[in-house]
């Protein structure tokens, strides 16, 4: 759906992008997080057709940036960071407003205006005037404007920014659902928590760079080194201690907090055998879970020192 080979933008001798390939495929949610002037929003406006590369090239749904503009835009739904409203229309208004831009007309017009704002959760406000909406508000209001042409790709640039809480995991739950839909979707945010539980895919850019680029479930394999295993039994922690700290694949064992912390040996998988050999020894398991790795440690992890090379 989306692929990017070698894009750079230079501005005299600074580099905005450098060189980023990236490749999306249909119903991705991609977050793409770095600090504010990283070239996420570079990136998204040059993908959008709204910007032209210094170099390389980038296809929406194997259209070229450079010959197939007008198509990629007919494909594409873009959302800047900020945008005006008009002051005197409606939100109503202002959705036929762009629903018109789009060619829709007549019946056809006010049901999918009407369709989008059930589902941004907007109906309720279908009359009030658009410059009094609260941010979160305008935020799923301009969202609704760029889902009216049913666009296969949507680039939304920090969609979450300035959001309260409520209104943050409003917008979260709307971009799985659209996600559900078979949408490939590119979020940026300058904040790693707000995508870490939404993406399925996480690109992190810095001063231009690429540093990580790949499924969530790589970047958390890849900052993994062992296994780490939280237990806890009814009965002697300490006995059931020395129990599993006699089994193969174990390298340490440690109670903390009333629960023992099992970290297996470097490559090993198989933990099946501690509970088997709890079970076997009279102790009931209460609690046997893996310790995840979230994605904000994975990020820290590989990003160490990465800006001071750069």
């Amino acid at each position: 759906m989306i692929k990017t080979v070698g894009l750079t933008k230079k501005y005299g001798d600074m580099y905005a992008i450098n060189e980023i390939d990236l490749e999306l495929d249909e119903g991705d949610l991609f977050g793409f997080i770095g600090p504010n002037g990283a070239g996420k929003t570079t990136t998204m406006r040059i993908i959008a057709t709204l910007l032209e590369p210094t170099q390389g090239e980038a296809y929406v749904c194997g259209h070229s940036i450079y010959n197939d503009a007008k198509e990629i835009r007919r494909l594409v739904g873009y959302m800047p960071d900020f945008f005006g409203v008009y002051d005197d229309m409606k939100v109503i208004e202002y959705l036929e407003f762009f629903a018109a831009a789009y060619r829709i007309k007549g019946q056809a017009r006010r049901d999918k205006c009407n369709e989008m704002l059930e589902i941004v959760d907007l109906d309720f406000k279908r009359d009030a005037f658009a410059n009094t909406l609260s941010r979160g508000q305008t935020q799923r209001l301009g969202l609704a404007r760029v889902l009216l042409h049913d666009p296969q790709v949507l680039l939304l640039d920090e969609p979450l920014s300035g959001l309260d809480p409520r209104a943050r995991i409003e917008m979260r739950n709307l971009l799985r659902r659209l996600g559900e839909l078979g949408k490939t979707i590119v979020v940026s945010s300058h904040i790693l928590p707000e995508l870490a539980d939404i993406c399925n895919k996480v690109g992190i850019i810095d001063r231009g760079v690429m540093n990580v680029n790949a499924a969530v479930a790589d970047v958390m394999k890849q900052v993994r080194e062992r296994i780490v295993l939280n237990v806890r039994v009814k009965g002697d922690q300490n006995l059931a201690a020395k129990v599993i700290e006699e089994l193969d694949n174990v390298d340490t064992v440690s109670i903390g907090d009333d629960v023992i912390v099992v970290t297996l040996e470097e490559d090993a998988t198989d933990y099946s055998e501690i509970t088997s050999e709890l079970v076997k020894r009279d102790f009931k398991i209460l609690m046997f879970r893996e310790e995840e790795v979230n994605l904000e440690s994975a990020f820290m992890t590989l990003t160490k020192g990465v800006g001071a090379k750069i």
